[in-house]
């Protein structure tokens, strides 16, 4: 078993080059989790807020004297834009990523991202504002679907959670140097209070393209597209081993047999993704991702600050910077446990310990609201964040990087992560309605916590139901998985036998037959072979 970093004994070649890579590319999260964050701060900036108000006013907190202010529909037309922008964007990721490749998809998507800066940046009204929002939020949906499919089809098996999870870590870095250029910002009597955070986003895409430039092409994509010789060479620098090398031409040789085999069995189309075993896998990714958004954690990154203010807190700004920190910090154990506990009690005891946290802060901040009840409840919310920092955040793009087939690979996390984008924007949008006082609105409160509380006792049913146990296997085997085990709860334990270079020589009839026939008939026909030559010996 691979416990962090080290890799197992039988494994050949380097381990370095594929950490290397895949936690460059995570990198990209922070631009994620950056224009996520620096939101939040911005809409509680008093320079901004004088200058982007329409006319709405509202009482100070503290003094009670009516300051400009931006109303409930505008607060979520701000945000929700950004989210609006990623569902498209996510979706689009899938034909760019298939027609000209994830590494040029990313570059793609950087472009787009920095489009949408540009725009933010020159704005003086809430207009071409938020048409930078979207934008911006187009190319960070690109990038969220094609990194953790990047990340996946270059890392090794034994490290595929600590890598693709190292995503979910830049996020919360991303969040977390949002939080503080926020902080060191909003005081500022000039553009520069917004504009300074917001531009700070070209240095991230510079990062980002630069290095990708630099990088290789996957090699499952290279295979995908009939190149064996370029796969070779970029999994050769992946695993720092010669091209000819046995251990790198058995895993390239399984690649591909395994691809050759799931195109005997159907097409690749976004309407065969909805069908059979692969429709099973797809609901899985879009129902996790979904559920991801609806713990409710995105209430707190993007609305945290001006929340805090509300219930009257002394510092919001530096609760928002603590909140991130804890939600940073977290993710470290997460990564480090995903390959070695694996997927299922990681994500199934995150989901208690999220429900229990979100329960007790809404009965505390709705029933109470003196200065102990508010270090009370901000707390258990800093708790609730370990739970998911440590489980659903790192982990709900961990699985959804890993359970489907390449021939729909792109096409499938494209659609899971516009799923998560799509509960995302109708949080965003739906929660100054829900939180906030006013006419028509709800005014739930601290009471919105009962709700992503409910959410998450739906959280833990669903993983007990639905999340197959991939921890250890490589991609290919995760195919032979969901087609040999037809309930989750019996994944724990699951050993692989199928090789798909042997179920490749066995004919043109395996669309008529399921694997696990396949495989028996492979094993009788090298039976016989073996068979054969040792009676040629006698």
């Amino acid at each position: 078993m691979a416990i962090g970093w080290n890799k197992p004994d039988n494994a050949a070649g380097s381990t370095a080059p594929a950490i290397a890579i895949g936690c460059f590319v995570a990198f990209g999260g922070i631009l994620f989790g950056y224009d996520t964050g620096t939101i939040g701060g911005i809409l509680a900036t008093r320079y901004w807020l004088n200058l982007f108000s329409t006319g709405y006013k509202v009482p100070d907190p503290t003094t009670g004297e009516l300051q400009p202010a931006i109303t409930a529909s505008e607060s979520a037309e701000i945000v929700s834009l950004l989210s609006a922008g990623t569902f498209f964007g996510s979706l689009g990721s899938a034909p760019f990523a298939d027609w000209i490749g994830r590494r040029y998809g990313l570059i793609l998507s950087c472009f787009v991202f920095t489009f949408g800066v540009i725009l933010q940046t020159a704005a003086t009204a809430i207009p071409l504002f938020v048409a930078g929002r979207f934008f911006a939020g187009f190319g960070v949906g690109l990038l969220s679907a094609t990194i953790p499919l990047y990340q996946s089809e270059t890392a090794p098996k034994y490290i595929r959670g600590l890598i693709v999870g190292c995503y979910q870590w830049a996020i919360t870095i991303g969040l977390f140097l949002a939080a503080i250029v926020d902080n060191a910002t909003n005081l500022r009597g000039d553009t520069g209070s917004y504009r300074i955070p917001i531009a700070i986003q070209f240095l991230w895409a510079i990062i980002l393209v630069g290095g990708m430039l630099l990088l290789p092409e996957t090699p499952r994509f290279l295979i995908k597209k009939g190149q064996p010789e370029k796969a070779a060479k970029a999994l050769s620098r992946l695993r720092r081993l010669p091209v000819d090398h046995p251990a790198l031409v058995e895993e390239l040789a399984e690649i591909q047999a395994n691809h050759e085999y799931e195109m005997t069995l159907n097409k690749a189309t976004y309407l065969d993704c909805f069908k059979g075993n692969l429709g099973k896998r797809l609901a899985t990714g879009c129902l996790l991702q979904a559920l991801q958004q609806l713990t409710g954690v995105n209430f707190i990154f993007y609305y945290g600050t001006a929340f805090f203010t509300s219930r009257g807190l002394a510092a919001p700004f530096i609760t928002t910077v603590i909140t991130d920190v804890v939600n940073v910090v977290s993710t470290i154990p997460g990564l480090l446990a995903v390959d070695v506990f694996g997927r299922r009690p990681l994500l199934f005891w995150g989901s208690i310990g999220m429900l229990v946290c979100q329960f007790i802060a809404a009965a505390v901040g709705s029933t109470l609201n003196t200065d102990a009840s508010n270090k009370a409840f901000v707390a258990f919310i800093c708790i609730y964040i370990f739970f998911f920092a440590s489980t659903w955040g790192p982990l709900a793009w961990v699985v959804t990087g890993e359970i489907f087939p390449l021939k729909a690979r792109a096409k499938c996390l494209s659609m899971s992560t516009a799923s998560n984008w799509l509960l995302n924007w109708a949080i965003a949008y739906a929660t100054p309605y829900l939180v906030n006082a006013g006419p028509g609105n709800a005014n739930l409160q601290s009471k919105v916590f009962y709700i992503w509380g409910s959410f998450c006792t739906i959280c833990a049913f669903f993983v007990w139901t639905m999340i197959y146990e991939t921890k250890g296997l490589s991609l290919e085997q995760v195919d032979e998985l969901y087609a040999k085990v037809p309930h989750a709860w019996k994944s724990p334990g699951f050993v692989p036998t199928v090789s798909y270079q042997e179920v490749q020589q066995v004919g043109s009839e395996s669309r008529k037959q399921s694997l696990a026939d396949l495989e028996g008939a492979a094993r009788r026909k090298s039976s016989v072979h073996h068979g054969e030559l040792a009676e040629e010996k006698v």
